[in-house]
């Protein structure tokens, strides 16, 4: 069995890639995702994002379409986000 190229990537950069981020339903959590986001994807903004509470309305989760043009820039932003004391998962 041979090892895959680490360094080779199964996506086409320049692409529209999707992120869905969750996090305790809380004043500004989706507010402060877009302006997060918008650090790492410039033309970000609110209309590519979709959002969804859960049945009882304890969480939120956010699908953000960020316009990806590296691996760096992804891995850069799924840090960011993992790392924000708001966010519990993001896929």
């Amino acid at each position: 069995m041979t090892n895959p190229n680490p360094e080779k990537s199964l996506i086409e950069y320049p692409c529209d890639f999707p992120i869905k981020i969750m996090g305790a339903m809380q004043e500004r959590f989706a507010e402060t995702m877009v302006q997060l986001v918008s650090l790492h994807d410039p033309d970000f903004h609110a209309g590519k994002m979709d959002m969804r509470a859960s049945t009882k309305g304890n969480y939120l989760s956010l699908t953000v379409t960020v316009r990806a043009t590296s691996r760096e820039q992804l891995d850069n932003l799924y840090h960011e986000l993992s790392s924000h004391p708001m966010v519990k998962v993001v896929l």
